[in-house]
């Protein structure tokens, strides 16, 4: 989506887009002889000005103009980014190619017309790579929205802030959309590459070899049973220099799941394509932070292999010796992501002595049946961290519910014949994959953990997002470093 600023509107064809606060709203005055059509057309389509809310007209007085009338909402940055989206909603697919959002006369700030740029951009992102057949009238039509009367500022907030933003999360969501037989391990690595080709974001890996040399035999002994090479990705940008000690993002990425030996049931494992969704949200906000010049140090971690059952495969009953030396009863080789995040962890602090790490994993099914499709679960050692992610998550809309951690649930995961074993029993699945995790977290070091199983991919449409890769993770990174390590 090309987004445009400007102080008057076009000349030209294009849809025009009216803000307004209901029905009476002062700012409709200006369309002259079809002012009663079309506050008549309001009434009928029960137009109140809430968010999200729309009326649509045609202009008679303006040779057959389209004309949507959108809610302002509050007025604030939130229902802004929501009546972007609603824009690109509405007009994707329609014909339009031009829409023209003018917001002459409403109270947004420039933060907020940034963010309802921002909002259209997401809500537009479309990955058709592979549909060779389309309808016309499926196809993406609408290609450029221009703001006219934004506050000062808006532009430049929008190019230095928001647009990187944008960037990262249509990286994650084309991670996670891609097939595996199109992004595996390697490839996730050069998919990152090509996107970062210009932000000065530093890439580098380690392969199958380091790896060993490593001992990272709980990440290793998931991708035994596939052809491919796992990959440990690393990603840094030390936009604040070099004396202040940097946070770790941590990405599970499972780029494809079959559970292994515990194989999952046929149906539906066609979805496990986006079990790297964890690795894809951190790829992302390091794209964003990048993008930005964030003045943070933030290095990313994606722990990349694929969970095949071969000859090779791993199997239920045998014991990994993880790179922090502790040893591990594979009871079920499902459980997968955990391993690879365990050695991504220890990795993370030996190399780079964290203040706090940061992982996020579509771990446990557990939690989609504790929280559906509107929260991901946070896990933490530290009350302060905690909330600053929950706080980061209310101000982007990708929303956070705490879950406890104790000693009776890490006990539910000791092994007779090793240090742990890497399930524990059907209960609080998500409290003892987390217990799991935070075993491998050494000294002070402040941790939290996101299982955004039920969050990464969407069956429904959302206000930011259609239905599919939903991107969720970037953002709610970015504000907390934002907020948290630039502030």
């Amino acid at each position: 989506m090309q987004i445009r600023f400007s102080d008057s509107r076009p000349a030209g064809d294009y849809a025009l887009v009216l803000p307004a606060s209901g029905q009476g709203d002062d700012k409709l005055e200006g369309l002259g002889s079809d002012l009663d059509m079309v506050k008549a057309a309001m009434r009928r389509q029960r137009f109140e000005g809430k968010a999200r809310q729309t009326a649509s007209a045609w202009l008679g007085a303006d040779n057959g103009r389209q004309l949507l009338v959108l809610g302002e909402g509050d007025g604030d940055a939130k229902a802004a980014e929501a009546l972007g989206a609603t824009v690109s909603a509405q007009l994707l697919t329609s014909g339009e190619t031009h829409a023209v959002i003018d917001l002459s006369g409403t109270e947004f700030d420039a933060d907020a017309a940034a963010r309802l740029a921002l909002g259209a951009t997401l809500r537009s992102w479309r990955y058709d790579r592979y549909r060779t057949k389309l309808k016309d009238k499926q196809k993406v039509s609408l290609v450029s929205i221009t703001i006219v009367g934004a506050a000062d500022g808006a532009e430049d907030r929008w190019n230095n802030r928001y647009q990187p933003v944008a960037a990262g999360t249509a990286l994650t969501r084309e991670l996670v959309t891609e097939p595996a037989n199109i992004i595996y391990p390697a490839s996730f690595v050069e998919r990152v590459q090509q996107h970062n080709q210009d932000t000065g974001l530093e890439i580098s890996f380690l392969g199958q070899q380091e790896m060993e040399e490593l001992g990272m035999g709980a990440l290793l002994g998931v991708n035994q049973g596939s052809v491919r090479e796992p990959r440990l990705l690393v990603m840094k940008w030390m936009g604040a220099g070099g004396s202040e000690t940097p946070t770790v993002l941590i990405g599970k990425g499972v780029t494809f799941d079959t559970g292994g030996i515990s194989i999952k049931p046929a149906a539906g494992m066609e979805s496990m394509k986006w079990d790297m969704g964890g690795a894809g949200a951190v790829a992302g906000a390091m794209r964003a932070l990048a993008g930005r010049k964030a003045k943070a140090n933030v290095i990313g971690i994606c722990g990349l292999v694929e969970n095949m059952p071969d000859g090779n495969a791993q199997r239920p009953g045998d014991v990994v010796t993880s790179m922090s030396g502790q040893t591990i009863e594979v009871i079920n080789t499902d459980a997968e992501g955990r391993l690879v995040l365990c050695d991504a962890i220890t990795y993370a602090q030996k190399e780079f002595s964290p203040t706090r790490i940061i992982d996020l994993a579509t771990l446990t099914g557990a939690m989609v049946i504790s929280l559906g499709h509107e929260h991901a679960g946070i896990f933490s050692n530290d009350d302060d961290l905690a909330e600053d992610l929950i706080d980061a998550g209310k101000k982007t809309g990708d929303h956070l519910w705490r879950q406890p951690l104790g000693e009776a649930y890490d006990k539910l995961i000791d092994s007779p014949i090793a240090d742990m074993k890497n399930v524990g029993p059907r209960p609080a699945g998500s409290i003892t994959a987390a217990q799991f995790l935070q075993r491998f977290i050494e000294g002070e070091t402040k941790w939290a953990h996101l299982d955004i199983a039920g969050m990464a991919w969407s069956d429904t449409a959302k206000t930011n997002y259609d239905k599919g890769a939903t991107g969720f993770g970037v953002r709610i990174l970015d504000a907390f470093v934002e907020d948290e390590l630039e502030g």
